[in-house]
């Protein structure tokens, strides 16, 4: 089953978009929590359905709007967080990554050593940070002030840290 969710308006919601939220999330905590009572045709009995919200599909611009990671900038990829080597192009003062994605293929391939097919005439020697998983995400997220609590303050360390803006509403849900 999909859930299309349509925000009523003509503006942006931007960081109160949790704010619509707030009865979806409650009725999801229910059906995962207690569930409800559904009849199965084929087996001629009841049982108890829970939901889960399984993911979201958003294209880069709602990644702002619903996760509140602010993708401007040299810090504007969630991967690298701070560990970044992105730089502003000279001209326009605009965020490139370009170049730095050769420390995430493995150590063995030739492409990382390859100083004539880019334009930093360097040999990619860095490794990839592992990514953050399971608690260790939770927990860092659990430092952050959900919207509606703390509406448009930007959190300590916005960045030179990190690029967050606010703890999203779907982290109420179980993971």
């Amino acid at each position: 089953m999909f859930l299309k969710m349509v925000i009523p308006g003509l503006s942006n919601l931007k960081r109160l978009v949790d704010v619509y939220l707030e009865l979806w999330i409650e009725e999801s905590q229910n059906l995962w929590y207690v569930g409800v009572l559904t009849y199965d045709n084929a087996k001629n009995e009841a049982f108890t359905m829970r939901t889960a919200l399984m993911w979201t599909v958003n294209d880069l611009p709602a990644y702002k709007m619903a996760f509140e990671w602010s993708i401007a900038g040299v810090m504007g990829v969630l991967v690298c967080m701070d560990d970044t080597h992105a730089f502003y192009l000279q001209n326009g003062r605009k965020a490139c990554y370009f170049d730095y994605h050769r420390q995430f293929l493995p150590q063995y391939r030739p492409y990382r050593r390859n100083k004539k097919a880019l334009i930093m005439n360097r040999v990619e020697r860095k490794v990839a940070h592992l990514r953050l998983m399971g608690e260790k995400i939770r927990d860092w997220f659990a430092e952050f002030s959900p919207a509606v609590e703390v509406p448009l303050a930007l959190l300590p360390g916005y960045g030179s840290e990190h690029k967050q803006t606010k703890k999203n509403i779907l982290w109420e849900l179980e993971y």
